[in-house]
C-alpha cells in the first residue's frame, strides 16, 4: 500500500513540473537555439511532405496517363536527387551555423564567475558551488543559476553512466565515470524547471531528478552566501537523535558533528523543493516516510530502512532536517 502511495505521489509531483519541463518552452540562450533549430528542421520537413502528397494526388487523380522514359528519367534527377542533396545540404549547414550558440565552448569557459560542480550517483546528484570570490558550497539534488550570468558546469559520475538535461536551459550531457564534460548555460529568464536523468543507470533511473532554480543574480548571491553559513533548527532533540542512529555517519550537516560523505549533503535540506531527488514534495510528512523505508520510494536505493526506530524518533528527526534552512 505503501508503494501504490509513493508512486501516486510522484505522479502529482511529476505533473506539477509539467509546464517546466518542456524542450518547446525556451528559458536559457542554449535552449533557445536549440528551439530555433527544431521548428525549422520541423517546418522544412512538412514542407516537403506536403510537396510529396501534392504531387501523389496530382498523379492519381489529374495526370493517369503513363510517363515517358525520357519524362520519368528526369522526375527521378530532379526529384529523387537534385532537390533531396540540396535540400539536406542546406539544413545541415544551417544547424553546423547554429552550432556555435549550442555548444558555446571557447568564448564561454574561460570568462564564468561561477562553476558547479555536478556528480551524479545512483540515484542522486551531488552539487558542489564554486565561486570565484568565496568558499565552495555543497548542496544536493537541486542547482540554482543566476538569470543572464553565464555558468560552467563540470560534470562527473560516480558509479554509472547518467546524463544531465534541464530541457528549457540547453541540451544534454553525459556523465561517464572517470571523465569531467563540461558544459556551459545561460538562463534568460527566472523559474523553476525540472532535470531528469537522461542516460538508464538502474533500478531507479526514473526516480532520479533535480530542480533547477534560475533567480536573479542579486536573490542568487545572498543565496548562496546564506547557504556558505550552517543553518539552525528548532528541535535539537531530533539533531541529537540525527547523530545517536548514527545518520552523521553517511550524511554532512555543516556546523554539527554529521560528517559523512556517502549520502547527500543535508546542511540546507530544508530550503529545498523536493526529497529523494525529486520524487517527494519537501514537507515533514515525506522525510520521515523516506527515513523509514526508502526502498519502497526509491528501490535500489543504498540508504538502509529504518523503521526499527520509534516512530516519533523518525518525526524529530524529520522535524529537525524540515528545518534546516
Amino acid at each position: 500500500m505503501g508503494q501504490y502511495f509513493s508512486l501516486s505521489a510522484a505522479s502529482l509531483l511529476l505533473a506539477s513540473y509539467a509546464g517546466a519541463r518542456s524542450v518547446l518552452e525556451p528559458a536559457g540562450e542554449e535552449a533557445q537555439q536549440i528551439a530555433i533549430l527544431f521548428w525549422v528542421m520541423l517546418s522544412s520537413g512538412a514542407l516537403i511532405w506536403l510537396g510529396v502528397v501534392a504531387l501523389l494526388l496530382h498523379a492519381a487523380l489529374f495526370n493517369r496517363h503513363a510517363l515517358n522514359e525520357r519524362s520519368a528519367g528526369r522526375i527521378i534527377l530532379w526529384g529523387g536527387v537534385v532537390f533531396p542533396s540540396v535540400t539536406l545540404c542546406a539544413l545541415l549547414a544551417y544547424a553546423l551555423w547554429l552550432m556555435p550558440g549550442l555548444r558555446p565552448f571557447t568564448q564561454a569557459m574561460g570568462s564564468t564567475a561561477l562553476r558547479i560542480e555536478i556528480t551524479g550517483r545512483q540515484f542522486w546528484w551531488e552539487v558542489v558551488y564554486h565561486p570565484s570570490q568565496g568558499p565552495p558550497v555543497a548542496s544536493a539534488n537541486e542547482i540554482r543559476l543566476p538569470v543572464g550570468e553565464r555558468v560552467e558546469l563540470t560534470l562527473k559520475s560516480a558509479d554509472e553512466i547518467h546524463s544531465f538535461w534541464i530541457p528549457p536551459l540547453g541540451g544534454k550531457m553525459d556523465m561517464i565515470p572517470g571523465r569531467t564534460n563540461r558544459l556551459s548555460l545561460m538562463a534568460t529568464k527566472p523559474g523553476v524547471f525540472r532535470g531528469p536523468c537522461t542516460e538508464y543507470c538502474g533500478t531507479s533511473h526514473a526516480l532520479m531528478a533535480f530542480s533547477a532554480v534560475a533567480m536573479e543574480p542579486e536573490a542568487f548571491r545572498s543565496w548562496l552566501t546564506a547557504q556558505a553559513i550552517p543553518a539552525e533548527s528548532a528541535g535539537a532533540s531530533g539533531g541529537a537523535l540525527f547523530l545517536r542512529h548514527g545518520c552523521g555517519s553517511c550524511h554532512f550537516v555543516a556546523g554539527t558533528d554529521a560528517r559523512g560523505l556517502i549520502g547527500p549533503d543535508l546542511s540546507h535540506v530544508g530550503s529545498r523543493a523536493t526529497v529523494g531527488a525529486g520524487i517527494l514534495p519537501n514537507t515533514e510528512d515525506a522525510i520521515a516516510r523516506f527515513i523509514a523505508r526508502p526502498e519502497l520510494i526509491k528501490p535500489g536505493s543504498r540508504m538502509p530502512a529504518f523503521d526499527m526506530l520509534p516512530p516519533e524518533d523518525i518525526r524529530a528527526i524529520a522535524t529537525w532536517l524540515r528545518g534546516l534552512q
